[in-house]
């Protein structure tokens, strides 16, 4: 048996997250990184997935007594319309666009999702950061001393949202999902700060790109 076997991850789901990127007007590492950690959030808090009999709640259920995991996977040209037509959401920020699936084992990825690249997805960042959200918005770290692809990075801003609708304070979370779950990567404070700040921390599983254990991100609410 695998040291790391866990018989409650047996066989393992995964969240897809599919990100939009055209060779020729690729979209930036932040704004892709918001947009994914939106598109978990709206997806976990669809009717679809949030209420009674919704068609994707037992999936997120099972999922969610699982490891989480998030698979990031890259579409360009005819690819990115294919995977459109599949049960999911999508969300459109600052020229990125991620497209959330309802999670499931990754024996039993649609032949669309399958066939798209994980591995290479790293995207350059913009120069000057667009001016942040209106509050209420999750603020998103990433730890600076950890180097990390952009869909590696992605995912991680997907699981320090999705702890922090689960495990934020109630009436902070409830206005930030009716404010429509927005994102701001923070670029301009310290990490040493963030990590105080934060009501949220992610410790990678150590499948990809980092030993397991690593803190990868945090995450908290910033109020109005």
């Amino acid at each position: 048996m695998r040291p790391d076997y866990d018989p409650l991850d047996d066989p393992p789901w995964a969240m897809q997250l599919v990100v939009r990127a055209e060779k020729a007007d690729p979209p930036n590492h932040g704004a892709v990184c918001e947009a994914a950690a939106t598109a978990v959030v709206r997806l976990l808090t669809d009717p679809r997935a949030a209420e009674p009999g919704g068609e994707w709640r037992e999936a997120v259920r099972e999922w969610e007594s699982r490891r989480i995991r998030k698979v990031a996977r890259r579409a360009r040209g005819v690819r990115w319309p294919e995977v459109q037509a599949l049960p999911g959401v999508t969300v459109e920020h600052a020229g990125a666009q991620v497209r959330a699936f309802p999670p499931a084992p990754v024996s039993d990825v649609p032949p669309e999702l399958a066939k798209l690249q994980v591995a290479g997805l790293d995207l350059a960042g913009e120069e000057v950061p667009g001016p942040p959200p209106e509050p209420p918005y999750a603020a998103l770290a990433l730890n600076p001393d950890v180097t990390v692809t952009t869909g590696k990075a992605a995912a991680q801003c997907g699981h320090a949202a999705q702890h922090l609708l689960r495990q934020g304070r109630r009436k902070d979370v409830a206005a930030w999902v009716e404010a429509g779950a927005p994102a701001r990567l923070v670029r301009d404070v310290p990490w040493r700060r963030c990590v105080k700040l934060a009501t949220v921390v992610v410790r990678d599983g150590g499948f990809t790109e980092v030993p397991p254990g690593t803190m990868t991100a945090v995450a908290w609410i910033v109020r109005k």
